[in-house]
């Protein structure tokens, strides 16, 4: 019998201290490269999009690869990218936690939405705000003292 799987993860980082360093222009870009960064590892990306202080990530990671390792090496690449070819001038690094939460398959199409309309969500919630929302979303317990 074959292996089979549904794995669908939303992927949440920013700039160090989350700056609003990822300036419009050179997002899509950046999205390419991750994007291709995937494929290399055998994962979907169903979608990517962000504000100019974070990024979310709708992602099939495929199972030889641990979540941890994905966003790790997403983020170590795409640093140097990002500074090889100063598309976000200000950019320092990546902060160096993450959030990871699981979907259903089945809600797919609405994370892809939600992600696709980051700049009008972003519009009336802080990135912050959003956060903390995810977490209790999730049932993640956390601390509030790490919250910028």
């Amino acid at each position: 019998m074959s292996s089979y799987k549904a794995h669908l993860y939303q992927i949440v980082f920013g700039p160090k201290l989350h700056r609003p360093v990822l300036i419009e222009d050179n997002r899509d870009l950046l999205f390419g490269y991750i994007n291709a960064i995937a494929r290399n590892r055998k994962c979907i990306i169903y979608k990517i999009n962000g504000t100019e202080d974070h990024l979310h990530i709708a992602v099939d990671i495929h199972p030889s690869i641990s979540v941890a390792d994905f966003v790790k090496e997403v983020k170590a690449a795409s640093t140097k990218w990002i500074k090889q070819n100063d598309i976000f001038p200000e950019f320092e690094h990546w902060q160096i936690g993450y959030g990871s939460f699981t979907h259903s398959i089945r809600e797919k199409e609405r994370l892809i939405k939600y992600i696709e309309n980051q700049k009008e969500h972003h519009a009336n919630e802080t990135f912050r705000q959003e956060m903390i929302d995810l977490l209790k979303n999730h049932g993640v317990n956390f601390d509030m003292k790490y919250f910028w």
